[in-house]
């Protein structure tokens, strides 16, 4: 029994056929639109590719610049098929052509909701990417003379200054590595030295952050230095006072901002992905119409469209045959003599034959 059966006349065909004409063109926008928001991300992605460790960050992105591109060429010709379809004579070339064509917008369509998903799984890989990144920014914080390493200190300051943040964790993470160079210290004083011998790597160690965590909108001057120490500064209280620096880590806040984007570009895809589910549907229910009238002969008659011909279970069934058939006629039997077509037929006698020969008359 067919699932979901209409019956469709001459007029209604031919209004579903307008319909999708415009819908298809419709859904080409909506591929253009998936192409931006994967570009967009691709490009938010690589301004902080530098506090990123390389990973599988990009997969969504490419995804959705992917299925925006071929959402575009199937839509279009789709509009096209949609449109020759309000005609039954023009339907006779593509009537080879709509099957296909059905299955392969169908692979596309679950290939947008794969990408609307993986926007809300991949927070672990890009928590991870941005943790390993960033660990790594601040520790080559210090290194301006350095090829290659010379521009974090910028991005690290400029990071923190505009995601109102400070450290990978938190302010804290400044404490554990030496970020100030060794150009800067003046190895004549006694206490640089002190701290120097102090630690075990030979580093210059401090209860400091750098500048960049500073929040501009503290009531007091910024204590950047010995955050630790209450005696250090008048009116202070490490454990009660409200520290005049970003408190929240950088990985928490670009992590929170990647979330919103990824969130909001997975509600997008998650709405293209049902209206194209909602034309594919109806570009189904076109083709078997179309294809039941040419069985009937009669163009202005009626004719009914469904979206499978028997039940979700037979047709199961039935693809799962064909494709146990496609297995076993591959498939090649490594037992001796097993299906010979050539066994129990017994060899031709090989020897001389008996024929007689006739004698050729001479010449008179």
């Amino acid at each position: 029994m067919a699932v979901l059966k209409v019956k469709f006349t001459k007029t209604r065909r031919d209004k579903l056929a307008q319909i999708l004409w415009i819908l298809n063109w419709v859904s080409v926008v909506s591929g253009i639109i998936l192409f931006s928001l994967g570009l967009f991300l691709k490009i938010e992605i690589k301004k902080r590719n530098e506090v990123m460790a390389k990973g599988d960050v990009n997969s969504v992105p490419n995804m959705l610049i992917s299925v925006g591109v071929i959402a575009c060429i199937i839509n279009f010709l789709g509009g096209k098929i949609c449109y020759d379809c309000s005609d039954a004579n023009k339907f006779s070339r593509w009537k080879l052509v709509m099957l296909p064509y059905i299955v392969c917008t169908f692979c596309f369509t679950f290939c947008i909701l794969v990408g609307a998903l993986m926007c809300y799984t991949m927070r672990n890989e890009l928590e991870e990417s941005l943790y390993l990144g960033l660990r790594d920014a601040i520790k080559f914080y210090k290194d301006t003379d350095i090829p290659g390493r010379c521009f974090l200190k910028k991005t690290v300051d400029m990071l923190q200054i505009g995601f109102q943040c400070c450290g990978n964790n938190g302010f804290r993470d400044w404490f554990e590595i030496q970020w100030v160079s060794a150009r800067y210290l003046n190895m004549a004083s006694k206490e640089v030295l002190d701290r120097l011998k102090s630690n075990v790597d030979g580093k210059f160690l401090v209860d400091g952050v750098p500048f960049s965590c500073c929040n501009p909108s503290s009531p007091r001057p910024c204590i950047q230095y010995q955050l630790t120490n209450n005696s250090a500064h008048y009116n202070y209280d490490f454990l009660t006072e409200e520290l005049n620096i970003w408190v929240k880590g950088c990985r928490e806040a670009l992590l929170d901002y990647y979330t919103a984007i990824m969130r909001s570009i997975g509600i997008a895809a998650l709405l293209i992905w049902l209206f194209e589910l909602s034309v594919l549907i109806g570009v189904r229910y076109l083709q078997t119409a179309m294809k039941n009238v040419l069985l009937l002969g009669d163009l202005e008659g009626e004719s009914d469209g469904w979206l499978l011909e028997n039940s979700f279970v037979e047709t199961a069934k039935y693809n799962i045959n064909i494709i146990k058939n496609l297995g076993k006629a591959n498939q090649i039997s490594t037992v001796s003599g097993m299906n010979d077509p050539n066994i129990d037929v017994q060899n031709t006698d090989c020897g001389k034959p008996n024929v007689t020969t006739k004698s050729i008359p001479a010449a008179s």
